[in-house]
């Protein structure tokens, strides 16, 4: 909350390392607020072939808006299965987190003040944070102990 609205974010992860890639923040969840988060995503890891995009099945990912950029992308889409949240878990996961340990109880006054915070806990989720998945080392590491 910024205020009293919703300030949505979307992010890109890469699952290899659990890595925070892409990001983008809307008072409108849709699908140029993801697009946005892919666009970011793609600058930051650049076009390979293969690559997947997972998603749920909300309307801003089935969108033909959405499904252009992927294409453009060239990124095949997956979706979790209706009412399946746990097919998407490293998202949901890094969202239980998000709130849990960072955003304040009452939210954000402002909209820059909302953007330079997540941007923050990005940069040390990335850096810092540990991932049992990652056997305990954070994403920035995980992917220097992979290269």
């Amino acid at each position: 909350m910024v205020g009293k609205r919703w300030y949505h974010l979307a992010v890109v992860i890469d699952l290899f390392a659990r890595r925070i890639v892409g990001w983008a923040f809307s008072l409108i969840n849709d699908a140029n607020l993801v697009s946005k988060a892919l666009r970011m995503a793609v600058g930051v890891r650049g076009k390979h072939a293969g690559l997947m995009f997972h998603s749920d099945q909300g309307c801003q990912y089935t969108s033909q808006r959405f499904q252009s950029e992927l294409l453009e992308h060239g990124i095949t889409q997956s979706m979790s299965r209706r009412g399946q949240c746990w097919d998407n878990a490293p998202t949901e996961r890094f969202f239980g987190t998000l709130k849990s340990e960072w955003v304040p109880p009452k939210g954000y006054k402002e909209i820059e003040e909302a953007k330079q915070d997540m941007t923050s806990f990005f940069m040390r989720y990335n850096r810092i944070r540990l991932h049992s998945y990652n056997n305990y080392l954070s994403p920035i590491a995980m992917e220097q102990q992979a290269a």
